[in-house]
């Protein structure tokens, strides 16, 4: 009976800690790094960019719930002087999540370059499951 019991309690727990999806990216500009995580939200207009040294600015939009992804988009724009230079999109339909250990599984390593300035911007994402 205790044995019994303590399988059901196991399992009920496993069952409530059940892992959640979420977008870890690694980003470098110049000499400086981001290691910026994106939880899944419904609503993808309350997504902020982060401003990567003054020049550019990522944002990546991850919607869906606690259990699944429905769509990832990153995109990444060069700040200039009179309004935000689109560089780079990038979409990903009901994508899996990747228990490898690369830190760029889903995008791959991505080289993006401001015009002419020569300003490089590297980043790579994988979409991980996480214990809440």
């Amino acid at each position: 009976m205790l044995k019994t019991f303590s399988c059901l309690t196991l399992a009920l727990l496993a069952a409530s800690s059940q892992a959640a999806p979420r977008l870890d990216c690694q980003i470098r500009q110049e000499d400086r790094s981001w290691q910026p995580s994106f939880a899944p939200v419904a609503d993808p207009y309350t997504v902020k960019a982060l401003e990567i040294n003054e020049r550019f600015h990522f944002k990546a939009v991850v919607i869906g719930d606690e259990k699944q992804v429905d769509y990832v988009k990153i995109y990444v724009h060069y700040a200039t002087w009179a309004h935000p230079q689109p560089l780079y999109q990038g979409s990903w339909l009901k994508p899996a999540t990747n228990a490898a250990t690369s830190p760029d599984a889903l995008t791959g390593k991505v080289r993006l370059y401001a015009p002419g300035l020569e300003q490089e911007l590297e980043f790579g994402c994988a979409l991980r499951e996480v214990q809440p």
